[in-house]
Parts: structure tokens; C-alpha cells; sequence
């Protein structure tokens, strides 16, 4: 279906790819992970044309159709919404642009190209096309009233979900999609989620979204010592075997008994554990037949994230009695009660995200309520990773002068300390030395995070925390969370970080809060919450 080979690319000195030869094929979707800078995103782009390679060809099957969900969102703003979708079939759209111009001006000489042109647009299934691409858009959460507006007039999160609709439109045989659940929220991905795990074409993703992978592949495609090598199964599969694999390498001195015992326990476990797909009795084959030594010990680095507390907090934690705010007369939410109990670890959501950040923001005392009264336990200590950490970064201060700031003791502000926090983070020699003014979106979470852990606070409260983390941390990440001995509010759009760690959810709304202790997926399924959800938002 689709073929690499001999593929290299080089930038400069540094070598991305090296004489790379894969081949993707029908029926499968294959998620593409590998490292912050390994090359992902370009990997995408060179199958899709738009960058070329060093070296080495990109090979499509003759007659078959790529589509690539469209990264500049501002690309259509010309052209309706319904009309932008249409715009995912090019050759379908073209023969629609054509015969509508020739009806314009009819005579009889171009009476037989229309002719030519009806039919092949009959073949394509062109005069349902309208309704299957208005069917997509509600499906994605765009309702009719938006199908004739402007592609101008539509708000950031709107525009790539009919971005997204454009991609999978009249059903492509190639689908090339880079963090396709961006700005989405769970029902729309568990409905992206569905339509791939159906799809019978062949899927490439990028995402950081692992319950996201986890649905959809059937094959993780790693990037790593310039190579993409294929393994089947999810996300899942390949993290817990390729950490296998690694523990297995440096147990060298094991029996080869011992290892094969430890493998065939592995698989017993996975073939039980399957995603509930069409793919899973293929995977379950895949599995069956798994030999370790096709899975490599992976040369990520996974910081060592590590929330120790420097004191137990009591049995009160946070009473939160009517609380509501608003923005310039709109409200985000009202009369919110909460009675947190030692060890609750709440997720905390709203279809508006205005909402859970201003009843953090609140709960800091960076912000006034509208009304209400909230009061922290005697013995708890609280630490806030924001959503916008920008205000924290503003000096020209070295990573290990910047995080000293949190110190409280001499032993802590010693150097060695301070860079035994930093290495943690994977800021090792040199890089600790890094102006904090010049770092990404990742580093700086990383480096709020070493803040936290050096707090020791028994309530965390978390803002959207993987927002710019890569896989390897987020993984590290959500299972530090789990093990965590406190207590925690936080607000995720990664689903798995939210169905892992949260035992409670609480739902902010204008019209009041949704309360339970049950787990996020029961959450999202149960009946009765569903119509109660449907009224807070009316």
C-alpha cells in the first residue's frame, strides 16, 4: 500500500533517518512514537509530500488516495465549512468545481463534458457526498447551524475539528494524521476512537494520547537509532514489553528458562487483555507468536518523577461550600460544594476548560470568587502546577539557581541537591545550566514538576498537566500519581491519566456539580449521568 525506501534524511550534521526501508499496509493502523525531536512530525511530512528526503522514495500504490489532516488552520477561512470537508476528496471536489462552472455558463458544446463528468461523479458517490460530509461534521460535534458559515468565523477548537472531518472524508486509503485529539474533548475521541478501530484503510497517528493509541493501532511503529521498526500491538504492548525487554538485557546472568517463563507469562496476560476490537483476535495471533528478541530495549529516557510528602495530612483536606465564578457576566460555574476526604485523588473537568482553571486559580488565592467560602485542612500543604506557567520563567536565572528559589533548608540549597532534583527531570551536566528564559514547553513543565516534588506538598493540584510532555514522561508521569500517598485535584484531557488515577469525578458546570466516587470511564458511561451532564449544559 504505502512503501519507504532507502530513506535517510540529514539536517545539517545530524542524521534523522538512516537508509530506513518499511512498508505500511491495508487494514492497519500504525502509531508512530519515538522520542521529543526523533522525527515524527517530519516522518509525516515526508510521506505526504511536503518536505522531501535527503534520500531514498516514498512509494504510494498506483490509483490509491493519502489524505493528511491539515496542520494550518487557517488555510480554508475563504471557503464554508461543508465546503472545506467536500475540499478532503480533491478529485471528487475538482469534478463538483468543474461541473457546477460548465451548468453556469450551459451550451450545447460542453453539454457532453457535464455528461463525462455526472457519471464519473455517479461512480464516486458525489451526489451524496453533501450529506455524508454534513453527517461527519454533526458526528464531530458541528452542528447543521455551522455548515454554511465561513470557515473565518469559527472559533480555534471548531476549525480543527472540521479539519479533521476533511481528512477522513470519502474514506481515503491512506490517512496521515499528526495529534488528531487536540482540542477535542472525550466523547469526540471515543468517537474518532471508534470510527479507526473500524476503519478498514491504512492509518499512520502521531499522539500523545495513550488510551488514544491503545484503541486504534494495531501496530506501534518506533522511531528510534535512526530506524523505524514495526511491532505489533498497542501502545500498551510495546511499553510494558520493551521494559521487559530492557530488564531482561540486564539480567544477563538470568537461565534462558527463567526469561522464556517471563515472556510466556507476559503474553498470557496481554492475549487475555485485548482490546475489544476488530482487531483483536489478529492481535491475539500477533502476540501468540511474539519473540522478545524482536522487541529492543528502547534508548528513551523516562524521568524519575517522585511526589514524597514532608508531612501526613489530617482527615480534612478541602471544604469548598457554594462556590461560582464568571467572566464579564458569563458564568463558568456555580454553586460548587466539595468535602475532599484524606487520599481522594478527583478529577476534576468541564466542557468549558475557563472553568477548571479559574476554580484552581481560585483555590490559590490568585483569584476572587463570585460567591462562596473554600478552607484548607490544618495540616495540608498545597503545590499548583498551572496550565500557563509563562510568569514563572521571566528571569535569566540557570535551572539550578531557578529551582533553588523553593529551597527550604541549607542541605537543600546546596548545588549537588538541587542537581540530583534536575537529573530526575532528565536535566543532566550542562543542561542544568540552561537559562530558564530559553526552554520549551516540555522543559519547563519538567522543570515545575522538579519544583513540586521539592515542595513535598500533600495535595497536588494539576492544571492540564501533560500538556507538552512527551510519552515517556507523561508514562512516568501518571504512574508516580498512582503511587502517590497524598491527596489530588487535577484536570486532564488524557483520558488514561483520568480512567488511572482519579477514584473520584467532580464535573463543574454553570448549572451546578456532578459529584461521584466512581471511576472516569464509568463516569462518561452511565446512563443517568448522561442525561444530567445534557441538563447542566442546556
Amino acid at each position: 500500500m504505502l512503501t519507504v525506501s532507502n530513506l535517510s534524511v540529514q539536517f545539517g550534521k545530524r542524521v534523522l533517518f538512516d537508509e530506513v526501508n518499511v512498508t505500511f499496509t491495508q487494514g492497519n493502523c500504525y502509531g508512530i512514537i519515538g522520542a521529543n525531536g526523533a522525527g515524527k512530525s517530519t516522518f509525516l511530512k515526508i510521506l505526504s509530500g511536503e518536505i522531501d528526503p535527503t534520500s531514498g522514495r516514498v512509494i504510494l500504490e498506483p490509483g490509491k488516495r493519502m489524505s493528511v489532516l491539515n496542520q494550518n488552520h487557517n488555510m480554508f477561512d475563504e471557503h464554508t465549512v461543508l465546503e472545506t470537508v467536500l475540499m478532503g476528496n480533491k478529485v471528487l471536489h475538482a469534478i463538483k468545481t468543474e461541473m457546477d462552472a460548465l451548468y453556469l455558463d450551459y451550451t450545447d458544446e460542453n453539454a457532453d463534458r457535464i455528461g463525462e463528468l455526472q457519471l464519473q461523479f455517479d461512480e464516486m458517490n458525489g451526489w451524496n457526498a453533501d450529506s455524508d460530509a454534513g453527517a461527519m461534521l454533526s458526528n464531530l460535534g458541528i452542528s447543521s447551524d455551522y455548515h454554511y458559515t465561513l470557515m473565518s468565523e469559527l472559533e480555534g477548537k471548531l476549525k480543527v475539528r472540521v479539519l479533521l472531518a476533511q481528512a477522513l472524508f470519502g474514506n481515503p486509503d491512506v490517512l496521515i494524521m499528526d495529534e488528531p485529539t487536540n482540542d477535542l474533548d472525550f466523547e469526540t475521541i471515543g468517537w474518532l476512537e471508534n470510527f479507526l478501530a473500524n476503519y478498514e484503510n491504512t492509518v499512520l497517528v502521531v499522539s500523545h494520547d495513550r488510551h488514544f493509541l491503545d484503541a486504534v493501532c494495531t501496530h506501534v511503529s518506533d522511531i528510534d537509532f535512526g530506524k523505524i521498526n514495526h511491532y505489533s500491538g498497542n501502545y500498551t504492548f510495546w511499553y510494558e514489553s520493551s521494559q521487559l525487554a530492557a530488564k531482561q538485557k540486564a539480567q544477563q546472568n538470568k537461565k534462558a528458562e527463567e526469561k522464556k517463563a517471563e515472556l510466556e507469562e507476559f503474553i498470557r496476560r496481554f492475549s487475555a487483555n485485548v482490546a475489544k476490537s476488530k482487531q483483536a483476535t489478529s492481535r491475539k495471533k500477533m502476540i501468540e507468536k511474539l519473540n522478545l528478541d524482536e522487541i529492543k530495549p528502547s534508548s528513551r529516557r523516562y524521568p524519575a518523577i517522585i511526589f514524597e510528602t514532608e508531612r501526613e495530612a489530617g482527615d480534612q483536606i478541602l471544604n469548598v461550600q457554594n462556590l461560582s465564578a464568571s467572566i464579564d457576566g458569563e458564568v463558568l460555574f456555580s454553586n460548587v460544594d466539595l468535602n475532599m476526604a484524606k487520599g481522594d485523588k478527583v478529577v476534576v473537568f468541564s466542557k468549558d476548560s475557563r472553568a477548571t482553571t479559574a476554580f484552581y486559580e481560585i483555590l490559590n488565592g490568585n483569584q476572587k470568587a463570585d460567591s462562596g467560602t473554600f478552607d484548607w485542612g490544618i495540616t495540608t500543604t498545597q503545590s499548583y502546577l498551572p496550565a500557563e506557567n509563562h510568569d514563572f520563567f521571566k528571569s535569566d536565572l540557570n535551572l539550578v539557581d531557578w529551582l533553588r528559589q523553593w529551597a527550604k533548608t541549607e542541605e537543600e540549597r546546596d548545588e549537588v541537591y538541587v542537581r540530583g532534583f534536575l537529573g530526575k527531570m532528565i536535566f543532566s551536566g550542562e543542561e542544568a545550566l540552561k537559562k530558564c528564559n530559553v526552554l520549551s514547553g516540555g522543559e519547563k513543565v519538567r522543570c515545575m514538576l522538579s519544583r513540586m516534588m521539592m515542595l513535598r506538598a500533600n495535595v497536588l493540584m494539576l492544571d492540564e498537566p501533560t500538556n507538552h510532555l512527551d510519552l515517556e514522561s507523561i508514562t512516568a508521569f501518571n504512574n508516580s500519581l498512582k503511587n502517590f500517598k497524598g491527596s489530588v485535584l487535577f484536570t486532564t484531557h488524557d483520558h488514561e491519566f483520568a480512567q488511572t488515577v482519579a477514584n473520584r469525578v467532580l464535573e463543574i458546570t454553570p448549572k451546578g456539580v456532578i459529584d461521584r466516587y466512581m471511576t472516569f470511564d464509568e463516569y462518561l458511561e452511565d446512563p443517568k449521568i448522561k442525561e444530567q451532564r445534557k441538563a447542566m449544559y442546556s
